[in-house]
Formats: C-alpha cells, structure tokens, sequence
C-alpha cells in the first residue's frame, strides 16, 4: 500500500469499526422529496378542514347520521333476529329516537320558555342579590384608583341578552339540514349490510378484506357500547340532579335533570354550562347566596366522581381514550362544526383510535424503554 507524505500505516481496524467517512457517522439528511410529501399532505389536510367547515351544511347532517346510525346498527340487528325486516326496524328505531329526544326537549323548553318570559324580573332578582358583592367591588375600584387603575367595576353590571336570539339560530339546524340526516340516517340503517359487504369486497386481496370487516365490526360494537353506556351514565346524572334539585328547593327539578343529562353528552363543555345554569337559578331561587350554590356544589362532586372514576371505569374497559386527545378533539370539532361537533368528537376519535390501531399494529417497531 502506498502512503502519502505526513501519513503513516495503521494496522487493520477490528472488523465491524465504521470508516471516518462511512454512512453510519453521517447525520440524516431530509430527501427533497420526503419534503415535497409531507408539502402535500399539508396541503391536503387543510384543504379537507376548509372544505368541511364552508361545506358544513352538507357534511354535518350526513356524518351525523352516518355516526348515529353506526351506533344504532346492533340494535336494528337485534330487531332483524326478531324477523322485522331492517327497513323496517330503522324506520322504528329512528322513530324511538325522535320520539326521546322530543321528550327531553319537552322537558327542558317548558321551564325555559317560563324564565325567557320573566327575564326582566329575574334580572332584578339576580341584580338584587348580587349587592352583596358591591363592597368588595367597591374596595377593589379603590385599589385600582390608587395604583392608577381605570374605574371599570364601579357597579356589578348584568351580561345583556342580546346573545339569545343568535344562540338559538347557531344551534337550531335548518329544516333541509334536518330533513337530510333523517334520510340519511334511516337509509344507512336500513342499508349498513349492504354497504359494509361492499367495502370489504372492494379489497381484492384476502387480507386487506379481513382487516376491513375487522375495523367495521370493531366500529359498530364499539360505537354501540359508547352509545349505550353513555346514555345510561348521563341518564343516570339527571335523575341525580334532578333529585339534587328537588332536595334543595330548585324550581322545576325534572327540567333541570334533564337538562344535565342532554349536556353531559358533550365533554367538558356540557358539565360547566350546566354547572353555571344552576349557579344562576340557585341564587335566584334561593334566599341567600350560600343556599343557592348547594345544588350546584352537589353537582359538581357528582360529575366529578361520574368523570374521573364511573366513566373511565366503564368506557375505560373498551377503549382507553387519552384525556389530551379528547380536549383537542373536542376543540377541533366543537370549532369546525359547533355543537354538534362537540357530540361527534368523541365518537370520531374513537373511530380514529380504532382504525389506528390496525393499521399501525402494536407488533410494528416501537421506542426503546428507558
């Protein structure tokens, strides 16, 4: 071997040491063209979102339905078993469903339809008993006044209700947007064995269609436990608010633990608005403000424990879901779609997780433990 001039012969490296100049010192370099894909599926994900949000009008009735009716398709099997055809038995669950949401909603619009026509004397009230906090607000303007503050908590002023009249037109869907996700959703009831063999047969390999039938079996019964297991949980904390309620003197209890149970279905977002409507009607209600606040602390212990240790407990056992995901999924589609986005959230991140998990098995390569 020959060396050039300031360079001297080394004996041989043991087998396996890696050259100075080997591709295993080298840092990772990002091709162009990993570059150029992530671009696109950027790209592609924000085109999906723009679409679904300006198109909302359309894709929130039909996904509605198609969640819905996935949840509702064990039930209209177990009627088919029972040899009512399946048309049939969507048309009669459909009906079932109408006819307990109607009853919910009866509940709740009959004490709120009497407040909505006393809101100048509640007002009063409400204006009345929060005197009580006219000191301290007073104190808190003074220090504000000394440090060079703005006097802007002179006196407690009362939110106006202009907000109303908006609110209601945000959540109360147009009637074709209705009239879409009946149809849509009794059809796909009616139609789900069809549409489920055609999805699978549309692999024409063994395996793709086996991993197919398992991610829609495991869709629907999963769909199916959330449905009934949520529906039970939330029942049952409106019979215990509404007991809460009656117990502590509150008007109109069965209104009330209704409308705990239809706003525990959205997460996070539905126990604090309850929380705070019966904060409100506690204190109007109520002679003093101390007495006012029991039901709503009674209320918040109850879906403290019903949070933090019947539910995981319950719905735990089927699918974990990550405290973290739930929240960001619930912004996401709470900002995408609104209300109704709050209710699919987690029934499509169930979806997601399900889907996930056979198609990135937890036999693919993981981290190294620590």
């Amino acid at each position: 071997m020959r060396a050039f001039p300031g360079e001297r012969l080394l004996g041989n490296p043991p087998e396996g040491t890696p050259f100075p100049d080997s591709k295993a010192e080298l840092p990772p370099v990002i091709s162009r063209a990993e570059v150029v894909a992530f671009a696109l599926v950027a790209l592609l994900v924000i085109v999906v979102v723009a679409v679904l949000y300006l198109a909302r009008a359309f894709f929130l009735p039909i996904t509605m339905a198609f969640i819905v009716g996935t949840m509702l398709s064990p039930a209209a099997g177990l009627l088919e078993r029972y040899r009512i055809p399946r048309p049939l038995g969507a048309v009669l669950l459909v009906i079932a469903v109408g006819a307990t949401v109607s009853f919910m909603v009866g509940l709740i619009s009959a004490p709120l339809m009497e407040w909505s026509s006393r809101l100048p004397e509640l007002g009063a009230i409400l204006r009345e008993k929060l005197h009580v906090f006219d000191r301290p607000l007073a104190l808190w303007q003074e220090l504000q006044s000394m440090l060079g503050g703005s006097d802007t908590l002179a006196t407690l002023q009362l939110p106006k209700f202009e907000w109303v009249q908006p609110t209601l037109e945000f959540l109360s869907p147009t009637f074709a947007e209705f009239l879409l996700f009946i149809a849509t959703l009794i059809l796909f009831i009616a139609s789900w064995k069809d549409l489920r063999r055609a999805l699978v047969m549309n692999f024409s390999e063994r395996a793709a269609r086996l991993r197919t039938l398992r991610i829609l079996n495991e869709i629907e019964t999963h769909l199916g436990n959330y449905l009934l297991t949520v529906t039970i949980i939330n029942v049952g904390v409106g019979i215990v608010t509404g007991a809460i309620c009656a117990a502590t003197g509150m008007p109109t209890p069965a209104g009330l633990g209704a409308l705990a149970a239809t706003l525990n279905f959205i997460p996070i977002i539905g126990p604090i608005a309850m929380f705070v409507v019966l904060v409100v009607v506690g204190i109007i209600a109520s002679p003093t403000i101390g007495a006012g606040l029991i039901a709503a602390a009674c209320f918040a212990a109850v879906t403290f424990m019903e949070g933090h240790f019947v539910t995981p407990m319950i719905v735990g056992r089927r699918l974990s879901l990550n405290a973290l995901a739930v929240f960001l999924a619930l912004a996401f589609w709470t900002w995408l779609w609104g209300p109704m986005g709050a209710f699919l959230s987690s029934p499509l991140l169930i979806v997601a997780l399900i889907v996930k998990e056979h198609l990135m098995p937890d036999n693919s390569p993981q981290l190294p433990e620590e």
